[in-house]
């Protein structure tokens, strides 16, 4: 027996070999039978003033918004290797939820040995907490200008390893991994959605345990396909041989949200979970090979959970080898099922998940909406979470009526089933454009040099190709994104690139800087409307240590907002027509000799409001204006070993929830019970029976609250 690693492979390993421009317990029951806010005028107005957080809406039981944010209030947090979640002077801490908790009665609590059932976490809050959003919820209902209760959904991304869900970490037996920690593990990926309110005084919230809301939906769920996709001939596999659904969403990292009250969840290390045999290539057309090992699934790739090994057919999903006649008959496709934004309506909880196509396949790391404007498309940004991936944009075809607010699912279709996918060109003059990823134009058709699409399925099915062809340009990892509410300018986060080297990838003005182990932040604006082709742009910020160590601190960051690896990404929308404030993640291993891992806020300016800069390797860039201790500070620091990762804040701008993501991952002695971390029974006052007092880290989602009950961070 040994313990399994977490991954043998990297998530973030290089698959972008083009030449175009750098810049910078539902599965066997499937298989046996072969198939498997408010309403009227207050919903009216939130929806033209632009988007789900709106706080002023006419009639809303909560206070007025906060006025506009035009300075931090809060001193800045120290640097800190502290195991536990440091927050500034008047601020406090609760746990929600963390892994394993129940969500329904007749479960357990937390045993802290991991000995839950794998069954039981149909029910339990899963693993990896990341990206959510809070649905402000009024008469069963989703209403933006709600804060005293609502709907939380969360992502959990992956299992964290050693520690987490087994009583001594996974193990490997003889090459194989156990069914019922396969099992166990299936169900603590995905997402939670659990209906939260605020306590009977102060603005800290709690989960309501047993709301009929609280779900689970899981590496095992049942799913639909929506937009061009469905029905392709690349998504037909032994569960679905129409090509119409899914089982399972893999590895949800950050997150978007609808004007409509839906949530969109994103798929990004799906890698993760899928292995191919070695000798499989024989059994594959040549443009099956170049889509395969453009996704980064070359033949002889062993799935790194290795939840293809149990015995059982169930489990051979798992990998995406030909092992029959026909597509139908085996699950040599079933690769070409995860990488996708998939809608949730958290208000129906019966209703089924389903994975939006029309916004193309890769490591989605989020879908981030620009407010929705009557009578314009609905407009969804996304960065491909890898090195020298890119950034793209969806544009609906049809235009956003306030009507269809509360619509679910049926709206989800009308919006995002039919529209335009386009990649981003950032040219070094500090203009850009997006490029058009539709089949019979530009050279996406059957006659491509580089993939030969066969209709508009495949272009989305395999978009990284289509942008290759379009000569996109290839960016420092791109992760999170967010919109301004004040003037729609778009950031996004990049979060480093250490194969950067300047020469086999060339620096550009957009990744200007030569092993980028510290990120940067890049930000647009939109010419014309927030659907139009054209766009100027500048680095928000250069991440770097204050000492100056490891890389040059183009934007003079001190000790109070020195950071790296920025990463979470999210403009607070009880900002909208008020006064923008900007939420920054990181999720580094550069700077982690100084502190643990940290989130700040910002008050940014917009593009253009600085000018040229050069690197050290002399390369030209486009630089906003330097931050100063007064517009960019550290707000938290969290536990040791852990990412600060998904961030929201109520309406009116009174509870702030984020999660902490994999404390204590370094290692795990289960014979002492010794951890790198403790957290969050090490923070947790003894009157939190859930978590207080036990030993094994777990993810979890922090609530962030005055003590006078004021607003958070202006």
């Amino acid at each position: 027996m040994n313990i399994t690693p977490v991954s043998e492979y990297d998530d973030n390993e290089i698959v972008n070999h083009s030449s175009n421009q750098h810049m910078d317990a539902i599965l066997a029951a499937r298989l046996s039978r072969r198939g498997a806010l408010k309403g009227g005028i207050g919903a009216t107005t939130a929806a033209l003033l632009g988007g789900v957080g709106l706080s002023a809406c006419g009639g809303s039981d909560d206070d007025a918004p906060p006025a506009k944010a035009t300075a931090l209030s809060f001193a800045a947090v120290a640097k800190t290797h502290a195991d536990k979640v440091t927050v500034p002077a008047g601020y406090q801490v609760s746990i929600l939820h963390a892994l394993g908790d129940p969500m329904q009665f007749g479960d357990a609590s937390w045993s802290d040995k991991g000995t839950e059932t794998a069954e039981s976490y149909d029910r339990r809050i899963g693993d990896g907490h990341d990206g959510m959003y809070f649905f402000g919820m009024k008469d069963g209902k989703f209403d933006a200008g709600t804060s005293a209760s609502g709907l939380l959904c969360v992502n959990h991304e992956y299992v964290v390893q050693p520690y987490g869900l087994h009583p001594a970490g996974s193990t490997t037996v003889d090459g194989k991994r156990p069914a019922d920690e396969v099992e166990k593990e299936i169900r603590a990926h995905g997402a939670s959605v659990v209906e939260v309110k605020r306590k009977a005084s102060g603005t800290d919230m709690e989960m309501v345990r047993g709301s009929k809301y609280n779900r689970r939906i899981t590496s095992a769920t049942e799913m639909a396909f929506g937009g061009p996709a469905t029905g392709s001939a690349k998504l037909v596999n032994k569960l679905s041989p129409t090509g119409t659904q899914a089982f399972g969403m893999n590895n949800n990292c950050a997150c978007g949200y609808t004007p409509w009250g839906t949530y969109l969840t994103c798929e990004e290390n799906f890698l993760n979970v899928i292995g191919r045999a070695a000798g499989d290539d024989a059994q594959r057309s040549a443009t099956e090979i170049v889509a395969l090992k453009r996704y980064g699934l070359p033949e002889g790739r062993k799935n790194p959970y290795g939840w293809d090994t149990p015995e059982g057919e169930q489990y051979q999903r798992w990998n995406s080898k030909v092992s029959a006649g026909s597509a139908p008959q085996d699950y040599r496709n079933i690769f070409n099922t995860f990488g996708w934004v998939v809608e949730i309506d958290p208000f129906r909880p019966d209703s089924k998940p389903v994975k939006r196509s029309a916004l193309g396949r890769f490591n989605h790391e989020g879908a981030w909406p620009a407010p929705a404007k009557a009578g314009e498309p609905i407009v969804i940004y996304s960065g491909d979470d890898a090195r020298n991936e890119y950034v793209y944009k969806f544009v609906s075809d049809a235009k956003w009526d306030p009507k269809d607010v509360n619509g679910g699912a049926a709206v989800g279709a009308k919006y995002l089933d039919k529209g335009t996918l386009y990649v981003a060109k950032f040219n070094n003059d500090g203009s850009g454009e997006w490029l058009e990823l539709t089949f019979g134009k530009n050279g996406i058709d059957a006659a491509n040099k580089i993939y030969p699409f066969a209709d508009q399925a495949d272009v989305l099915i395999h978009c990284r190709l289509a942008a290759d062809s379009r000569g996109a340009t290839k960016m420092d990892r791109p992760e999170w994104g967010g919109v301004n509410p004040l003037n729609g300018e778009v950031y996004m986060t990049m979060t480093n690139n250490s194969q950067r080297d300047g020469t086999k990838v060339p620096l550009d003005a957009a990744n200007p800087r030569k092993g980028n182990q510290n990120g940067h932040i890049v930000r647009w604006k939109e010419e014309g409307s927030q659907a139009g082709t054209k766009f100027k742009w500048d680095v928000y910020l250069f991440g770097a240590r204050a000492d100056g160590k490891q890389s040059e601190n183009l934007s003079g960051l001190t000790d109070v907002n020195d950071f790296s690896s920025p990463d979470g990404l999210y403009f607070d929308q009880r900002a909208a027509g008020a006064g923008g404030l900007l939420w920054i993640q990181t999720d580094d291993g550069a700077y982690t000799d100084v502190t643990n891992c940290m989130m700040l806020a910002a008050l940014p300016g917009r593009v253009g409001d600085g000018g040229a800069a050069k690197t050290k390797e002399g390369q030209a860039t486009i630089m906003g204006a330097k931050p100063t201790d007064a517009t960019v500070r550290r707000f938290l620091v969290g536990p040791f070993d852990c990412e600060i990762t998904g961030v929201v804040v109520t309406p009116d701008g009174k509870t702030l929830f984020f999660n902490v993501q994999h404390p204590g991952e370094a290692a795990a002695d289960f014979a002492t019970n010794t951890f790198t971390s403790h957290w969050p029974g090490n923070q947790a006052p003894a009157s939190d029976t859930a978590h207080a007092g036990h030993k094994r880290p777990r993810s979890a989602t922090v609530v962030v609250t005055r003590t006078d009950g004021g607003v958070i961070g202006i």
